[in-house]
């Protein structure tokens, strides 16, 4: 169903793509919004139990195309590491297609915005007062990963 890499030799072990998304803190959601126009949304997220987990408002662009359309690819790329002496960078990056839900259990939502939250506040502390202060008004979303594919690009 998905496309082999054109560039096989280019390509990403699964283990390098995982821990790309385990160390990098930004990627692109890519939905199908207003009259099916591509629209990707730039978000932090969390991979873990081989899913991402993203928050977002309860309205909104993003929240009516994932209410549409199930359907999403998300992409995220190294900070890339400049070749000493050249203009050119090396980089890796990664895309996952999959099915996005939304997470509605109460219980369950908290747990994913703690685990969200903590990759990027400084403290659990902070991390509890962000959910209590936010919690009503946030939509937890779950990205499961039906193919993932990674690629090693030498700018020159």
């Amino acid at each position: 169903m998905f496309r082999k890499m054109r560039r096989i030799k280019q390509q990403l072990s699964d283990n390098e793509c995982i821990q790309i998304l385990r160390d990098e803190s930004r990627g692109i959601l890519s939905v199908l919004g207003d009259d099916d126009y591509p629209y990707g949304i730039p978000l932090n997220y969390v991979y873990t139990n081989e899913k991402i987990i993203f928050h977002s408002a309860l309205e909104g662009h993003m929240y009516d195309s994932v209410k549409k359309h199930e359907k999403v690819s998300f992409c995220v790329i190294n900070k890339g590491e400049k070749v000493e002496n050249q203009w050119w960078y090396i980089f890796k990056s990664v895309i996952l297609f999959g099915k996005i839900k939304e997470i509605t259990d109460e219980n369950e939502r908290k747990n994913k915005l703690r685990i969200l939250g903590n990759k990027y506040f400084p403290s659990e502390d902070y991390t509890e007062d962000e959910i209590t202060k936010a919690f009503e008004r946030t939509l937890v979303l779950e990205m499961s990963i039906e193919h993932m594919t990674g690629k090693i690009v030498t700018e020159k």
